[in-house]
């Protein structure tokens, strides 16, 4: 549940904290005070989209935090680890958890998750689990003929989810199926040609046998080639000039005179020592530099125009293949999966022929998942009608009567059943479809009516009821301020409402209160007990908060709630 909500910068509200605890809590206050801001703020707790329109006006950012108490090895605990997030021990098995959302004047938005940075995906992660907010929106959604088949199959539970999941496998699986069923078939010529192609470049391949790297290879062959005489010319002089055959002297001759001359006196001085043999050195390089030159002009020697010729030849074979492929490389890789994808292309007749089997097999499975579902969801339609009817005769609809019908319609994810709510409001009336004849103060019972309901089966920590007694007065209010209080023994229940008769009912009061400096309005929120609760009950009934017939009435709606509220 909820702990306690803090506002700040948001719409209106400068600074605001919340108490809410476990129970009833009702939020009133004039309008334009800023109630509104309160299901805003949760909304942001709980991943919503973020609008930076709803930053105070003249402030940087608007920021909201909440404390929730949760189960310590529950779903939400486990989701906050995964995240990074820290809880905070309560006892041996609860926890509490901080959620913030920080939304700037420009649009940036930030979301923590136990005191650590997270994704707004997180939130959205933990609203499902933590809390279900109903507004004048839901109540418009359930007009929805898939909002209606989400209600019965929540209500359903097991018996509807796992026939559900079965369904959905195979419908999935169909769908992938039958696309690649499609391709196959619509592309049959195009991966014909696809394959005569693929065969014929192989067969190129093939025969050419290039090797890794070849094409570098050949490429500095052939300019060694193409400049062979000037590069034995070069060779030649070098040689002569390393080792002359010659009388003239040559590098190994004057290099090994010096050596002798400094051996000569090396005695002498430490110093002529170390030249001599670094004369040394230089002279068995110069030797073995000969050695690789004369080796070098012999190779050449081997080469001639007839090994050119051969060169360019395959060149120009391994030219044709990079024009082709774009790279050696690409065509190497093209040969080394070329056979699997060929295989496949050959092979589309006998996959067209497994398929069209397996597809069989499939619809036949997906026919008993169809009919498993809609006989759950049929028998969980009768009573889901008979509980939601039994409802709303609590409810200030004594005589109302709920059908729901579950009729076939064209398969999708959800299966081939559609789901329509049908009301009739008293005796002699037609059943008719919520989404068609329900008024907005029906419209609005039937919702809560179906969310009392479900949460006997699907139960929900915390519950969230913006407006939820639009249209609604009375005796109707009466009953529907009686509901949620039954509500709120089970789970926690928060309603931003603008009656008495729903406020009187709540064990914890909280005002939106607007106040005027002049310049800028802010409001406040704070918790009202004795007469000033009485002030607020007042205020809301006739809009003075200081009448003495509404105060009377007040304390009548007070006393008819029970001492409890």
């Amino acid at each position: 549940m909820i702990e306690e909500m803090r506002l700040r910068e948001l719409g209106v509200i400068a600074d605001a904290t919340l108490p809410m605890g476990p129970g009833f809590t009702a939020i009133t206050g004039e309008t334009g005070a800023g109630k509104t801001m309160v299901v805003t703020g949760l909304g942001l707790l709980l991943g919503a989209r973020a609008d930076s329109g709803v930053v105070r006006s003249g402030a940087s950012a608007a920021a909201v935090e909440g404390v929730w108490l949760v189960d310590a090895d529950g779903a939400a605990a486990e989701r906050v680890r995964e995240a990074g997030g820290d809880l905070d021990p309560v006892g041996h098995d609860r926890a509490e958890l901080l959620l913030g959302r920080t939304l700037s004047a420009e649009g940036r938005s930030r979301a923590t998750v136990g005191g650590r940075s997270a994704p707004v995906g997180v939130l959205t992660d933990l609203a499902d689990l933590l809390v279900a907010v109903h507004g004048q929106s839901d109540q418009l959604r359930l007009r929805s003929g898939a909002a209606q088949r989400d209600a019965l199959d929540r209500y359903a539970g097991q018996n509807v989810a796992v026939p559900l999941a079965e369904y959905r496998s195979a419908y999935e699986r169909l769908r992938a199926l039958d696309a690649e069923l499609d391709e196959l078939v619509q592309r049959r010529d195009e991966r014909v040609r696809e394959a005569e192609q693929l065969r014929a470049d192989l067969a190129a391949i093939d025969a050419a046998a290039p090797q890794p790297g070849e094409d570098v290879q050949l490429a500095a062959r052939a300019e060694l080639l193409a400049n062979v005489e000037e590069l034995r010319e070069a060779a030649a002089l070098a040689h002569e000039a390393l080792a002359s055959e010659q009388d003239a002297p040559d590098a190994s001759t004057l290099v090994a005179e010096a050596r002798r001359a400094l051996e000569r006196v090396s005695d002498a001085d430490p110093a002529v020592a170390t030249m001599a043999e670094q004369a040394a050195e230089i002279s068995y390089r110069i030797v073995d530099l000969a050695g690789a030159v004369a080796g070098y002009l012999a190779d050449l020697d081997e080469t001639g125009p007839a090994e050119l010729a051969a060169v360019e030849e395959r060149r120009s074979v391994l030219a044709g293949l990079i024009r082709a492929h774009g790279s050696l490389d690409a065509a190497l890789t093209l040969a080394a999966a070329g056979g699997d994808r060929l295989a496949e292309l050959d092979d589309d007749d006998s996959r067209v022929e497994r398929l069209s089997a397996e597809r069989a097999q499939l619809v036949e499975r997906l026919d008993a998942a169809a009919g498993a579902l809609t006989a759950a969801r049929r028998e969980a339609a009768d009573r889901l009608a008979a509980d939601v009817t039994e409802e709303l005769h609590a409810l200030a609809l004594p005589d109302a009567r709920v059908e729901v019908q579950v009729s076939e319609t064209p398969a999708s994810a959800a299966g081939r059943d559609e789901i329509a709510i049908l009301l009739a409001p008293h005796p002699g009336a037609a059943p008719r479809p919520v989404s068609k004849g329900a008024s907005g103060g029906e419209l609005s019972r039937v919702m809560l009516a179906i969310e009392v309901v479900i949460a006997a089966t699907d139960p929900v920590p915390t519950f969230v009821f913006d407006e939820v007694d639009a249209g609604i007065g009375g005796a109707a209010a009466i009953e529907v301020g009686r509901r949620l209080a039954r509500l709120a023994e089970t789970s926690q229940v928060i309603v931003v409402t603008h009656l008495a008769q729903v406020a009187a009912f709540a064990t914890n009061h909280l005002s939106v209160v607007k106040q005027n400096d002049g310049s800028v309005t802010q409001s406040s929120v704070r918790r009202l007990v004795g007469a000033e609760r009485e002030a607020e009950m007042a205020r809301l009934l006739s809009g003075l908060a200081d009448s003495d017939a509404a105060l009377t009435h007040a304390r009548e709606l007070l006393a008819l709630a029970g001492p409890a509220h």
